[in-house]
């Protein structure tokens, strides 16, 4: 399994060799890695729940629909260059390239920390294809990771701009209705 490391020292792993890599299967790996973001971005959206529009739950949410979009829009790419020929690369080739952190979703997780979460994946991958190309040769393919990794700068500065145009409130995190504020001042007696 060859191994990338991201420039923040976070390993990630892909079982492909990228210098063999062709570009069906570059297309295959890059709709793969938008599915498996928006499949833990679904996740994170239906374990958090909604209040409304304003939530990390509804960030999530818009995320996964992000992620579907960039998904279907190279499997069409693919489609059209390769029609129905079967792929070679699988879902388990890849893991967190830019799915955001298993462990990051919070119950009263603010919008901001929702957003920071998206921000941190959506440079996860962007750093994923600018080391890749590093070991990939074929020319088209080459193109294509180049072609990713602008998107995924894209996606890093609109996102940049989300955050930075959040209200103050947006750092707020929920907090539980039914916890007592005032029981750590109170006297249960002594023993």
């Amino acid at each position: 399994m060859e191994r990338v490391v991201l420039q923040r020292g976070t390993p990630m792993s892909t079982r492909l060799d990228l210098s063999k890599v062709t570009l069906m299967d570059a297309l295959d790996l890059a709709a793969l890695i938008e599915l498996e973001a928006k499949k833990r971005y679904t996740e994170f959206a239906e374990a958090l729940g909604s209040r409304g529009v304003d939530d990390a739950g509804a960030v999530f949410r818009s995320m996964a629909v992000n992620e579907n979009k960039h998904c279907e829009e190279i499997a069409e790419r693919r489609l059209a260059l390769f029609g129905d020929r079967p792929a070679k690369v699988t879902l388990d080739d890849v893991f967190d390239v830019e799915a955001p952190d298993v462990g990051e979703p919070r119950w009263n997780m603010s919008v901001l920390k929702a957003y920071q979460v998206a921000l941190f994946s959506e440079q996860k991958a962007q750093a994923f294809y600018d080391e890749a190309l590093d070991h990939v040769s074929q020319p088209d393919v080459k193109a294509l990771f180049e072609e990713l990794r602008d998107e995924e700068t894209e996606h890093v500065g609109m996102l940049v701009k989300i955050i930075a145009n959040l209200p103050p409130s947006a750092a707020i995190e929920l907090e539980d209705e039914d916890y007592d504020t005032d029981r750590s001042t109170r006297n249960y007696g002594e023993v």
